[in-house]
């Protein structure tokens, strides 16, 4: 099988460590590409860059459609430009962090997210509301780090991290820990080791929920609200984004 693990920002590297948290999970059979959008935004941290960076989502897809992808993963914590990537996609998309709440909600009754930069504390409370697991989840807790400092997470996020889990643990009682960013997999042993509580890092996560929908032979419903977009006459850049079912 082949998954196409889409990186909603321009920032090459990230796709890079998304990548290396799916093919370490991966299964011996399926193949993971990358991509993330020609142009847009470097990294997304408020609603104008959701808007930019959904819109490269859909042409990730549309490339991964002519490109025979089978299902995809949304690298980027608030699953950005999800329902339109579910709407152009023939096959199962999933995005990090519902796969991260529905992993957490299978080993922990409650647990709680850690995530950066502050003001996209609103991302991970509109999928924790979309998953329905409000209930479960003890709190989300944020650092004042912007999203591009994760690159250097030795010097920059290990720590912050560390401070705000052990918080979670003691004041909101979390039994699990959810990472609220791409690219943070190089992080999730030395915080399991710390903390002494199961960690979920969410590409990881839905790269094998991709997987799983794929045996099972499962895709998104088109129905209703998934269902393929209609064909329209859009103009300029947006004409190449609508057009319509996959032609497969």
């Amino acid at each position: 099988m082949r998954i196409k693990i889409v990186n909603p920002n321009t920032t090459a590297s990230f796709t890079e460590l998304c990548l290396s948290a799916g093919r370490a999970v991966a299964a011996a059979g399926t193949q993971l590409l990358g991509g993330q959008p020609s142009s847009g935004t470097p990294s997304v941290e408020c609603h104008v860059d959701e808007a930019v960076a959904t819109l490269g989502v859909v042409e990730q897809v549309r490339a991964g459609e002519a490109d025979q992808v089978d299902g995809y993963v949304i690298a980027c914590f608030g699953d950005t430009g999800i329902a339109a990537a579910r709407e152009v996609a023939v096959g199962p998309v999933v995005g990090m962090t519902e796969a991260a709440l529905y992993t957490a909600a299978l080993i922990a009754p409650v647990f709680s997210i850690v995530t950066l930069p502050m003001r996209t504390r609103v991302f991970a409370e509109r999928v924790l509301w979309q998953a329905g697991l409000e209930r479960r989840c003890a709190g989300i807790r944020t650092i004042d780090i912007d999203v591009l400092d994760c690159e250097d997470e030795a010097a920059d996020v290990f720590e912050p991290f560390i401070a705000e889990a052990r918080r979670a643990i003691a004041e909101d009682h979390a039994e699990a820990i959810i990472l609220g960013c791409a690219g943070l997999q190089p992080l999730v042993a030395r915080l399991e080791a710390a903390l002494g509580v199961p960690v979920i890092e969410g590409v990881a996560a839905a790269v094998k929920l991709v997987e799983t929908l794929l045996a099972l032979q499962l895709s998104t419903s088109k129905l209703g609200a998934w269902g393929f977009p209609p064909v329209k006459p859009m103009t300029g850049s947006a004409a190449a984004l609508a057009l319509g079912k996959s032609t497969r």
